[in-house]
């Protein structure tokens, strides 16, 4: 019993803490009457972080290649 209490308190922590902020920007929105681009900036910026680390990789992974240093163990 006090285990399920514990995980129960540690998914209600996480679910109040989080999810906070992401309600917030729901409500601040909503109320003022944001277009599009203003209601997907969080998506965006993931999509741009992402896109930068795809680029690095994709850099690194061609100098390794170029190097002939890619499979050895």
């Amino acid at each position: 019993m006090i285990a399920g209490n514990i995980f129960r308190w540690i998914g209600d922590f996480f679910k109040w803490t989080f999810s906070f902020s992401f309600d917030m920007l729901r409500l601040d929105l909503a109320t003022k009457d944001a277009g599009w681009w203003i209601s997907n900036v969080v998506n965006w910026l993931f999509l741009v972080v992402l896109l930068v680390l795809f680029w690095y990789w994709m850099k690194e992974s061609a100098r390794f290649v170029k190097e002939g240093t890619e499979d050895r163990a």
